[in-house]
């Protein structure tokens, strides 16, 4: 046995205990009765010390130092290259933090989503506030170890975005306001010209079910590989790359809810299930990014789910699972429906162009609360009062407001930017793939999406972790990551939309 391959034999136990702790993840968010709560908390935390300490063992570490002394034997552009790059940036960030940090950190989550769910449905924000408190002192004592001497919101962010800092998202998401305020007021003084009303009638959920369930088939989705499943907040998990579960949310008065919900989380979902086998149980399994990521359910979900060529096939089939509500509806009124553009309290829920309105609110919310530059008692109103401020809105709830997402009781600050990466790559990627095949467009028209995959698998998918996210970009559009492509995007569809 090589040196790398001893290396890579040790490291399969550990991912397989963080398959098992998904599962265990995945059936809290969707089937374990409230009761069980406090228990999973401590199987979780157990998972997550067994999967740290052998990780950062001394084994492993002279495990993966003889298999770097050998990397001779590897050519400069190999996967085991690469694996031997990604496994040291991950064993070097794992090293720094302590294992009962990793466990205080996955207890407090366990525990505190429970809370934030229960929080949501009733409206009570001070339920989950304490939980809040713990999170934020948890994700500072973390960022402080796993990279010292940086600021705290890039260590956080770098576990999403490898290399991604606050200091380049800022000039990025301010012109990305600059680019697109302009569009939204232009929207505004025309918006009687669209109307979404016909999309807040009374949709029955098993009929949602079963249309989402059929659009997914179309689209390619593998039920021997995946399953769907309701949950609070709609998530995407895998256990193994024949593995993958992804979950939506049924609301009667808000038919795109669990329809774009489904098609946003399957975008995830193919990407976890078109990663080379090869580099299953390996440093090279999984995304490279989560802005990688999210650029895959924003694509399926918008470029595809959202464009007129899509509901040129599909419009009938969904007129037929809910006659009632759509049959005399033409279907030019039902894409402006759901194309429109109107400011809103639920980030999932969004339009495509005051979306990323939402994401930076968070992200500026997630920099204060971290510095303390605002405390947990007050954020709810500093939520209200930034809806005001981007959105001319304010959520007459907190349910409506700050206990809308589910990221923060799970730990995921530093995760939200990514949601705009992820919409801008979505561009720059399907831009890619229509120049390599002119024939997407008619494609979509007759429910066909077997060359839009296939490029995506090709110059996205099957990489795993094998390029830096950089590099990634660079490969599969020949440019590096660029606004051009998303701003142009949202500016030739919603002004058609609107007929500006």
């Amino acid at each position: 046995m090589s040196a790398l391959d001893a290396f890579l034999a040790r490291m399969a136990d550990a991912y397989h205990l963080g398959m098992a702790n998904a599962v265990l993840n995945w059936d809290q968010r969707t089937y374990m009765p409230h009761g069980g709560a406090e228990a999973r908390s401590r199987q979780l935390g157990t998972l997550a010390k067994l999967e740290h300490e052998l990780v950062v063992s001394t084994q492993t570490q002279d495990l993966l130092a003889a298999a770097e002394e050998a990397r001779g034997e590897h050519a400069e552009d190999s996967a085991q290259r690469a694996m031997l790059r990604v496994a040291r940036r991950g064993m070097d960030k794992a090293a720094r933090v302590p294992t009962d940090l990793v466990v205080r950190m996955t207890e407090t989550c366990a525990l505190g989503e429970e809370a934030w769910a229960g929080a949501r449905a009733d409206d009570d924000y001070a339920r989950f506030a304490p939980w809040l408190e713990k999170i934020i002192a948890l994700k500072k004592e973390y960022a402080a170890a796993v990279m010292p001497g940086v600021p705290i919101y890039d260590a956080l962010l770098d576990d999403y975005e490898e290399g991604m800092t606050a200091a380049a998202l800022d000039p990025l998401f301010a012109e990305l306001k600059r680019e697109t305020v302009p569009l939204v007021a232009a929207i505004q003084t025309v918006s009687d010209r669209v109307s979404d009303e016909l999309l807040t009638r009374d949709y029955d959920e098993g009929a949602q079910q079963e249309f989402g369930r059929k659009i997914l088939t179309a689209c390619g989705f593998p039920w021997d590989r995946g399953r769907l499943d309701a949950s609070v907040h709609p998530f995407c998990t895998n256990f193994s790359p024949n593995d993958v579960r992804i979950t939506t949310r049924y609301e009667r008065n808000w038919m795109p809810g669990s329809l774009f919900g489904c098609l946003h989380e399957m975008g995830h979902a193919f990407y976890e299930l078109n990663i080379d086998p090869a580099y299953e149980a390996t440093p090279l399994g999984g995304g490279v990014s989560l802005g990688i990521h999210e650029s895959q359910s924003r694509l399926w979900e918008n470029m595809v789910g959202r464009s007129g060529e899509f509901w040129e096939r599909y419009y009938p089939e969904a007129q037929a699972a809910f006659p009632r509500q759509l049959g005399s509806v033409p279907r030019d009124l039902f894409y402006k429906a759901i194309n429109k553009v109107s400011p809103s309290f639920i980030r999932v829920e969004a339009d495509e162009v005051t979306y990323n309105l939402h994401i930076i609110l968070r992200y500026e919310m997630e920099q204060d609360l971290l510095n303390g530059r605002l405390s947990v008692k007050d954020a709810p109103g500093a939520w209200r009062q930034k809806m005001r401020e981007s959105l001319g809105i304010e959520p007459p709830t907190n349910r409506e407001g700050i206990l809308q997402d589910v990221h923060w009781s799970g730990g995921g600050m530093g995760y939200f930017p990514t949601y705009t990466l992820g919409n801008i790559l979505s561009a720059q990627f399907f831009e890619a793939a229509l120049a390599a095949v002119p024939t997407i467009r008619t494609d979509l028209r007759a429910g066909r999406f077997s060359a839009l995959y296939e490029w995506l698998r090709v110059n996205v998918h099957q990489h795993g972790r094998r390029y830096t996210p950089d590099e990634l970009v660079q490969r599969a559009t020949g440019k590096p990551m660029t606004l051009a492509p998303y701003v142009g995007y949202l500016q030739s569809k919603f002004k058609r939309v609107y007929g500006l």
